[in-house]
């Protein structure tokens, strides 16, 4: 029963995470393209790629912190619904090259993003 408290502690945090930083950066940079939710997905990708790398790697801690983080923290923070939704809105409202343009970015920006977690997280080892 601990890991789901860990898991849902985790979640908590990132999902405030999220929502305080998607606002922040739509505040700042408008929603016309949804930055926010490119932004939390692009770093969220890289975060998941550098953790894993790191707590399978190279520590030895307990399995409560893959729980907590990756799990936890990382799965509430990433936002793919998001993602989907705002790109159906924009294809929905015949914004189609924004809509595209946001699968294409985030797809392509995204995997690069894991690869370089996993990379950097190797190489801090």
């Amino acid at each position: 029963m601990n890991k789901y408290w860990v898991v849902g502690l985790g979640g908590f945090l990132g999902s405030i995470a999220r929502f305080w930083l998607g606002g922040y950066i739509s505040n700042r940079m408008g929603v016309r393209f949804p930055y926010g939710t490119f932004v939390i997905n692009i770093s969220g990708s890289f975060l998941v790629g550098l953790v894993v790398t790191l707590l399978a790697e190279r520590t030895h801690w307990s399995a409560n912190w893959r729980y907590l983080i990756p799990i936890g923290f990382i799965g509430a923070f990433t936002t793919f619904s998001a993602f989907e939704f705002e790109t159906f809105q924009s294809f929905r409202d015949g914004e189609l090259f924004i809509a595209f343009l946001n699968v294409i970015l985030s797809v392509t920006i995204g995997f690069i993003a894991v690869w370089l977690g996993v990379v950097t997280g190797g190489a801090l080892g």
